[in-house]
């Protein structure tokens, strides 16, 4: 039997009425269209402090941390919705990644919940950059936790503009690129899978 793939999906962002929540909407709903089991998630439900060694070294990894990265492994792909914060990546999502790549055990046995998981990223801003410039630092960073992150990606400019009152794109191009996204993830993490089921 073909695997039908699960995908977390989250935003960069815990603003109400953040543009990468939208986005992160618009991604669900596509991603349940084409036949994903989804699974959506906030990350101010993981709430995390700076990542500091010192802090992991008294204290071991934060047990939010723990949480998330069983999240990760239960999966076999994830989509990161992202803002842009000084052509960069956002500080939220930058110490989310740090911390669950210090993951290394769950209970007694070695657990690494990036390795052969898929990615997909997806951006969003009020500019007509579309918060592109920080996907590229973001690939890199999931890259480095040896996460394969997908080649198409989907970056929304002029956000405020962008959806309509059901929370679609209202360009074309803009659902096109989504789709695009959503299949090639599907059919990527089906291909790959190697989920922990809890």
């Amino acid at each position: 039997m073909p695997v039908i793939p699960k995908i977390l999906i989250f935003a960069g962002s815990l603003r109400t009425g953040a543009f990468s929540v939208r986005t992160a909407d618009a991604a669900m709903k596509e991603l349940a269209l084409q036949g994903a089991e989804v699974t959506r998630i906030s990350l101010g439900d993981y709430a995390l402090p700076i990542m500091d060694q010192d802090l992991e070294k008294e204290k071991g990894v934060p047990e939010n941390a723990q949480k998330l990265a069983r999240q990760i492994a239960a999966h076999d792909g994830f989509l990161i919705a992202s803002p842009e914060y000084n052509a960069s990546i956002p500080p939220l999502v930058k110490n989310t990644i740090d911390w669950v790549s210090r993951v290394r055990r769950d209970g007694g046995r070695p657990f690494k919940p990036f390795d052969g998981k898929i990615a997909a990223i997806c951006s969003s801003s009020d500019g007509n950059f579309a918060g592109v410039r920080g996907l590229y630092h973001l690939r890199a960073v999931l890259m480095a936790c040896q996460v394969e992150v997908i080649t198409p990606q989907c970056s929304v400019a002029r956000a405020s503009e962008a959806f309509d009152e059901d929370g679609q794109f209202k360009e074309e191009r803009l659902r096109h690129q989504m789709e695009t996204v959503c299949r090639t993830l599907i059919e990527r993490a089906a291909m790959m899978s190697t989920r922990i089921e809890p």
